[in-house]
């Protein structure tokens, strides 16, 4: 059984194991990644992240054809094995690995293009860590109602898509976000086809501060159950709430989720409006394992 050397990182509790496979050489099995990720009997983490060039394995070719300077590519699955689109937590502290691994160098200024399934992403260091250009995002998903162990009565979410599919479900209190039991997984009617992450929200109180919206979330990943944290998710938490607010809504956002505080905002590009996120991106322990 061959050995994998690994790194553990986090990005504000959202963890990931992390190895490096340049050529694309190592082709673990879903069950061999969900092996890893297992908490009790693995590593243990909310996905397993592979570094990979993107030319060297057949989704990394739609990455440098949008972006030839997509040399790396973040081969993202989740912690059922699954792959997914993108992981806005997980390509910051992808980046980070590449940094602390002597994989590239990244001095600031310098923008890192990096290749993933939902499209060519752009990440530059920052004061809290790194940020990431998520791109375009879209009212895409409709209104499907949720429910969700512990709420009372089900509540209209918003479909949002960037990269990956999100609903965005508003709460009214503090208390409600705590009372949702999501161990269990959110049902929406109509299920999406290939899913969906699922946030729920509570706005602050004020909702916006020195012209800064703040909002709480909490969230049932797709694949992963619910996390302490998810990038994309915060992104399509404060998308969500500023369409709700109406159009005197801040672009700028804190996000509050379980494992710390992450920054969105929003601006226009020439392909239309943008979302980054920015927030800490953390390496933890390394370690070998067999696989």
């Amino acid at each position: 059984m061959p050995e994998l050397h690994f790194t553990k990182g986090h990005g504000t509790g959202n963890d990931f194991v992390l190895f490096a496979d340049p050529d694309g050489e190592i082709d673990l099995t879903p069950s061999q990644i969900a092996a890893i990720a297992d908490r009790h009997f693995g590593v243990g983490g909310d996905g397993v992240i592979r570094a990979v060039r993107s030319k060297n394995l057949p989704a990394g070719a739609a990455a440098l054809a949008e972006d030839d300077a997509a040399e790396w590519f973040m081969d993202y699955h989740n912690s059922d094995g699954s792959p997914s689109e993108m992981c806005g937590n997980g390509i910051r502290v992808y980046a980070r690995y590449l940094v602390e691994n002597g994989l590239i160098t990244l001095e600031p200024g310098e923008t890192l293009t990096v290749g993933t399934r939902g499209g060519v992403r752009d990440l530059q260091r920052n004061a809290s860590g790194f940020q990431v250009d998520l791109g375009r995002w879209s009212l895409d998903g409709g209104e499907p109602l949720v429910r969700a162990k512990n709420l009372q009565v089900a509540r209209p979410g918003l479909g949002i898509n960037i990269g990956n599919p999100h609903v965005v479900v508003a709460l009214s209190s503090d208390e409600e976000l705590e009372s949702a039991d999501l161990t269990y997984i959110p049902h929406l009617e109509p299920a999406p086809e290939d899913g969906a992450n699922v946030e729920f929200v509570v706005p602050g109180d004020p909702l916006v501060r020195d012209g800064v919206g703040h909002i709480r979330m909490r969230v049932h990943e797709r694949g992963s159950g619910e996390t302490l944290s998810c990038g994309t998710g915060a992104a399509a938490a404060a998308l969500a709430t500023r369409y709700w607010a109406g159009p005197d809504a801040p672009n700028q956002w804190r996000v509050e989720v379980p494992g710390g505080t992450l920054g969105v905002r929003m601006w226009a590009a020439e392909d239309g409006e943008h979302v980054s996120l920015s927030g800490p991106a953390d390496l933890v322990f390394e370690g070998d394992l067999t696989v």
